[in-house]
C-alpha cells in the first residue's frame, strides 16, 4: 500500500510509519518541519518513505501527492495537554476543522482518488460524565472539546460524497513511552504518586500498539466504516489507574494530586483529566478487533517495563 499520513512524526504516527515500513508499504509523511521530520524518521531506517511539506491548514502543491495513494490518515492537531487561552482554544479547533478540510479537499482533486480516509477525532466528543457509560451511539456532549469533535468530524464526512470510504477513530488517552503517561510518571518516580483529583472519573484509554493495529485495520479491512471508539475495552477509574501505575512501578500512589493544581498547569485543559468519561468500543469489538493490551494492568506492565 502507498499511505498518506498527517501527523506522522507525533506519538502515534511515527508508530504508524515504523509498522508500515516493517511490512513494506510506502508512507508520505505530510510535515510543518521537514528537517525535524528527516531526524525524527530518518532515511537510513525508513527507505519507503517520502517527506512532503505542508501547511496543514492552507491549498497547496502537496495536496497533488494524495493522487495515486491507496489510503490517507489523518491524525494531525494541536495538542490539547497545554494551557488553553483563547488562542490555544483557537488553534485546537482550526487546526482539526482546517487540516481535516484542505485532506478532503486534496482528495476530491485526487485522480486516481484513494480508496479510504481514516481521520482521527478524539472521546471528548462524547462530553464528560462520572455516572454514563458512552458507546459510538451515544450523542455528543456540548462543551469545548465535543464541539471541536462535532466540527472535526463533520469535515471529514464530506469525503465520503467522492466515493471514499470513512473510518472516524475516536480516540481515548494513548498509553505508552511519551504522550500522557510521561506527564502523569514524574510524582511516581519521586515517590509522590496518586489519583489525581477525585480518583473517582473515568480514564478511558487505549495502548498505542493496539491504536496503531486499529488504524492498520481500517486502512485494510474494506467492511469498517463509520465512527468507532479507538479505546480498550475496560476503561478504569482514576484511582484505580494510579493504584495499578505504583503496583507496576513498585512505588507508592496514595498522595492524592489536587484538582486545582492541574487546572494551575493547564486552566481549562485539566477537564479532560480531571471529569472523564466510561467509553465503550462496542463497534470496534463488533469488527473482531482483537486487542494486545485489554486490561490496564497489561498496558502499564508492558509501557513501564519494556519502555514501549
Amino acid at each position: 500500500m502507498k499511505i498518506a499520513i498527517t501527523g506522522a512524526t507525533g506519538f502515534v504516527g511515527s508508530r504508524l510509519v515504523e509498522r508500515l515500513q516493517a511490512e513494506g508499504h510506502q508512507a508520505i509523511a505530510l510535515t510543518r518541519s521537514p528537517v525535524r521530520a528527516q531526524r525524527i524518521l530518518p532515511k537510513s531506517a525508513f527507505p519507503n518513505l517520502e517527506i512532503v511539506a505542508y501547511t496543514p491548514t492552507e491549498s497547496g502543491d502537496w495536496q497533488q501527492v494524495i493522487a495515486g495513494c491507496d489510503g490517507v490518515v489523518n491524525l494531525a492537531g494541536e495538542p490539547i495537554s497545554e494551557r488553553w487561552t483563547a488562542e490555544h482554544k483557537q488553534k485546537i479547533l482550526s487546526s482539526r476543522r482546517l487540516g481535516t478540510q484542505k485532506i478532503v479537499e486534496a482528495i476530491a482533486q485526487a485522480n486516481p482518488k484513494p480508496s479510504v480516509l481514516v481521520s482521527s477525532s478524539a472521546i471528548g466528543y462524547y462530553g464528560t460524565s462520572e455516572t454514563t457509560t458512552f458507546d459510538e451511539t451515544s450523542p455528543s456532549g456540548n462543551d469545548f472539546l465535543a464541539q471541536v469533535c462535532q466540527e472535526w468530524e463533520a469535515e471529514a464526512e464530506k469525503v465520503k460524497a467522492f466515493g471514499v470510504r470513512l473510518v472516524i477513530l475516536r480516540t481515548g488517552i494513548v498509553l505508552g513511552m511519551g504522550g500522557a503517561l510521561a506527564k502523569m510518571l514524574p510524582p511516581f518516580k519521586l515517590f509522590a504518586g496518586g489519583p489525581i483529583g477525585t480518583g473517582r472519573q473515568w480514564f478511558s484509554w487505549i495502548h498505542r500498539e493496539d491504536l496503531v493495529n486499529l488504524i492498520l485495520q481500517a486502512l485494510t479491512q474494506p467492511g469498517m466504516e463509520g465512527t468507532f471508539n479507538a479505546t480498550a475495552p475496560n476503561p478504569v477509574r482514576m484511582a484505580e489507574f494510579c493504584s495499578t501505575m505504583g503496583d507496576v512501578l513498585h512505588r507508592p500512589s496514595w498522595l492524592p494530586v489536587p484538582g486545582f493544581a492541574l487546572e494551575a498547569l493547564l486552566g481549562d485543559g485539566a477537564q479532560v483529566v480531571l471529569e472523564g468519561q466510561q467509553v465503550l468500543p462496542k463497534r470496534t469489538q463488533s469488527t473482531g478487533f482483537q486487542y494486545q493490551y485489554a486490561t490496564v494492568k497489561q498496558a502499564l506492565e508492558e509501557v513501564l517495563g519494556s519502555g514501549g
